[in-house]
C-alpha cells in the first residue's frame, strides 16, 4: 500500500518555497515544484509516496488551486510525479537520475559538479598496498565458511587496542566488525529501541541518523546546539534527559556533525550520570574522533565514566581513512555484543572477511595515515575559511578545532533556495534542514572541506554569486505584443 503524505505535513517539509526576488525570477508554480524536487533529491521525501490533493495542499499553502496544478504539471514533465485518474500523484525520478555516494537521487551528468554535500576525504595511498597485503592473508581464512559475525579476531584486537590508547581499556570481546558505521547504528537500535520508543538527539544532527530513527518509527526529541561558543547547553541537555527520559540518546561528542563542536570532559562525565539516573542509553558516534585539528588535545571516550554498561559507542573508519571500505565497530560490554551478534543474523551475517584484513594493514599504520589527514584537512578548512571571509563575509562561522565540516550561519533563511540555486551553477551543497526535523535550521549550511583547496575557493566564488542574484529586485520585464497582422 502507497504511504500518502498529508498537505500540512508537505507544507512543513516544504518550508520557505517562494519564488524568491532575482534577476530571474521564477513564478510561484515553478518554485513550488523545484521545492518539492529539491526534497525528492535531499531525500527528506520519499520515492514512491502519494502527494497531496491538489486542494488539500492550496489550503496548506494558502495559495491558489492554479498553482499547485500547474506545479504538478510541471512535475510530471520532469519525470518526477505520476498521476492517475481517481489514484492521485505519487513521486517518483526519472531515468536520467542514479543514486550517488550520499544515498540521494542526482543526476547522471554531473561530472563538473562540485560535490559539497559529502563530508567525506578520497582514499590514501596506502589503500592499494593495504589491499595487496591483505590478499596476501587471505588464504588462512578460505577453509572455513567465512562468517565471523563479530568481526575476524586480527580486527577487533587491533581495534580494541585504538580504544585502549585513547584510556579506555577495551577487550576483543568488547568489539563488533560492521558493515560501516551507519550499519552499527542500525543494529544498535534494532537491539535496543522498539518500535515508537523515546530518543533524544542533538539539533542539528547527522542526517542518516534520523533517517535510522525514522525507520524505526522512534519517538524523536531534540536538544539544540548553538552555532558557536562550547555548542552544548549543559543545564538544557542534562534537564532534557531528566525530564523526558528516553529509551537513548544520540550524541555526537568529537567534532560533531555538522557544527564540528567537541563536548567538554566534565559534560561527558555528567551526562553518563544523567543517562544512568533517567533509565536512558547513550549511542556515542565517534566517526571523527581520530581527526583533531592544530593539535587540540581530546577529552577522554564518553565510555570512560561508564560504570553500568549504559554506554555504547560506534566508530568505523569511513572518515579517517575511505568511505569505500565499508568498515565500521561497536564497542560495548561483551553480553551486548554477543545478542548484537545475534540479532545480525538475520541482517547481513557478517562483514566481508577481505575487507577487515584491509582494515588491519590500513589502522597497523594509522598513526601515519591520520596524521597527514590532519595536515591536509587543516589546510583545506583554511582555505574554506579565507575564501568565505572574502567572497561572503556576511556568513558567519566558528572555525572548528577538528573533523571535516564548517557550520555556516547565513545571512538570511536561504538555505533551500540556495541550495537549488547552486546546483545550476554546478555546486552541490547540503541544505541545513537536511541536519533537523520538519524544516527548521534554514538559516545554516553544512560545507565541507574535504576536497581540494581550489575546488573548494571554486565553489565559493559560485555560491557568491548566487547569492547575490538572489538579491537582485529588478523590474518585472513584460514582454511588448505581438502584431499579427
Amino acid at each position: 500500500m502507497t504511504s500518502q503524505v498529508r498537505g500540512v505535513q508537505l507544507a512543513r517539509l516544504l518550508g520557505q518555497w517562494h519564488a524568491l526576488p532575482g534577476r530571474r525570477r521564477s513564478p510561484d508554480y515553478a518554485a513550488l515544484a523545484a521545492a518539492v524536487r529539491g526534497l525528492l533529491a535531499d531525500g527528506r521525501l520519499p520515492l514512491g509516496v502519494r502527494l497531496p490533493a491538489e486542494r488539500d495542499l492550496a489550503e496548506a499553502l494558502r495559495i491558489s488551486r492554479t498553482t499547485v496544478t500547474a506545479a504538478y504539471r510541471e512535475l510530471r514533465e520532469t519525470g518526477h510525479l505520476a498521476s492517475r485518474r481517481g489514484a492521485g500523484s505519487w513521486t517518483m525520478l526519472p531515468g536520467t537520475h542514479r543514486v550517488a555516494s550520499t544515498g540521494l537521487w542526482t543526476p547522471l551528468d554531473d561530472r563538473d559538479m562540485i560535490d559539497l554535500g559529502v563530508a567525506a576525504l578520497s582514499a590514501p595511498a596506502q589503500l592499494v598496498p593495504a589491499a595487496r597485503a591483505a590478499a596476501e592473508d587471505l588464504p588462512r581464512y578460505l577453509g572455513g565458511a567465512g562468517y565471523h559475525p563479530t568481526g575476524i579476531i586480527e580486527l577487533r584486537e587491533a581495534v580494541a587496542r585504538v580504544y585502549t590508547e585513547r584510556g579506555l581499556p577495551t577487550s576483543p570481546e568488547q568489539i563488533m566488525v560492521t558493515s560501516g558505521t551507519q550499519h552499527a547504528l542500525d543494529l544498535v537500535l534494532r537491539l535496543a529501541l522498539s518500535p515508537g520508543g523515546g530518543v533524544l538527539v542533538e539539533s542539528p544532527t547527522y542526517p542518516n541518523a534520523l533517517a535510522a530513527l525514522s525507520a524505526r518509527r522512534a519517538r524523536i526529541t531534540t536538544h539544540g546546539l548553538s552555532a558557536d561558543g562550547d555548542g552544548w547547553d549543559a543545564d538544557l541537555l542534562l534537564g532534557s534527559i531528566r525530564q523526558t527520559r528516553p529509551k537513548l540518546a544520540y550524541v555526537i561528542p568529537e567534532f560533531h556533525n555538522p557544527t564540528g563542536h567537541l563536548m567538554a570532559a566534565d559534560l561527558r562525565e555528567r551526562l553518563v550520570g544523567a543517562a544512568h539516573a533517567a533509565g536512558t542509553d547513550l549511542v556515542v558516534d565517534e566517526s571523527f574522533v581520530d581527526l583533531p585539528l592544530d593539535g587540540t588535545p581530546l577529552p577522554p571516550p564518553v565510555a570512560t565514566f561508564d560504570r553500568h554498561s549504559r554506554v555504547i559507542s560506534i566508530g568505523g573508519m569511513s572518515k579517517p581513512y575511505w568511505g569505500g571500505l565499508r568498515i565500521g565497530w561497536v564497542r560495548a560490554s561483551a553480553p551486548q555484543v554477543q545478542r548484537l551478534a545475534a540479532a545480525r543474523v538475520g541482517v547481513d551475517m557478517a562483514s566481508p572477511v577481505l575487507d577487515q584484513l584491509v582494515a588491519v594493514h590500513l589502522l597497523a599504520q594509522g598513526p601515519g595515515i591520520v596524521i597527514d589527514r590532519r595536515i591536509q584537512l587543516a589546510a583545506q578548512r583554511d582555505a574554506l575559511v579565507k575564501a568565505m571571509a572574502d567572497r561572503l563575509p556576511d556568513w558567519r562561522v566558528t572555525v572548528p578545532r577538528g573533523g571535516v565540516t564548517l557550520w555556516v550561519e547565513l545571512d538570511g533563511p536561504i538555505s533551500s533556495a540556495l541550495a537549488r540555486a547552486a546546483e545550476e551553477v554546478g555546486v552541490r551543497l547540503a541544505p541545513g534542514p537536511r541536519f533537523g526535523l520538519d524544516g527548521t535550521l534554514e538559516r545554516f549550511l553544512r560545507l565541507p572541506f574535504t576536497l581540494p583547496a581550489a575546488d573548494l575557493e571554486e565553489a565559493v566564488g559560485r555560491l557568491a554569486a548566487v547569492r547575490y542574484d538572489l538579491d537582485r529586485v529588478g523590474r518585472p520585464q513584460w514582454r511588448e505584443p505581438s502584431v499579427i497582422a
